[in-house]
């Protein structure tokens, strides 16, 4: 696992590479979405940093070195992306709706882990729910399933 992460990150630093055209790992594409998220608001808080790791920890059961280094990766990836179908398209291969579904609830929990939801999180959730090809009604059920309580 460690050497195909090092190896995409490798590509990622070659000159004149166009990234976009580059096949992602599962891992990478569900943290990069996760990472979108994360990152809406415009503050990286430790709260959605921990809930991050822990959501790849129990997702993929890699080593703390691993998650940390597909982090960094997917973080670096989310910063050049001008889309998320490239992730999307990965993960609609190999997940079945259940795990889907579950994706979103947790872009839900992390959106909420900081405390307060800003709207672009919501606009986020929203279109990669459309392009996980959730209905409306899975999206409005995960939302309320992941919505802390007040």
């Amino acid at each position: 696992m460690i050497d195909k992460i090092g190896a995409f990150f490798k590509q990622l630093n070659t000159p004149h590479q166009n990234t976009n055209n580059q096949e992602v790992s599962l891992e990478i594409a569900c943290t990069v979405l996760l990472c979108e998220v994360m990152k809406a608001d415009g503050l990286l808080q430790d709260e959605e940093k921990r809930s991050l790791q822990t959501f790849i920890s129990n997702q993929f059961n890699l080593e703390e070195t691993e998650i940390h280094e597909i982090i960094k990766v997917a973080l670096e990836v989310s910063d050049n992306a001008t889309d998320f179908y490239k992730f999307t398209r990965k993960i609609n291969q190999h997940y079945s709706i259940e795990q889907r579904i579950e994706i979103v609830g947790y872009l839900w929990k992390l959106a909420y882990a900081d405390g307060e939801l800003a709207s672009l999180e919501e606009h986020i959730i929203r279109k990669v729910s459309d392009l996980l090809h959730l209905r409306h009604s899975e999206y409005i059920q995960t939302k309320l399933a992941n919505t802390p309580s007040s």
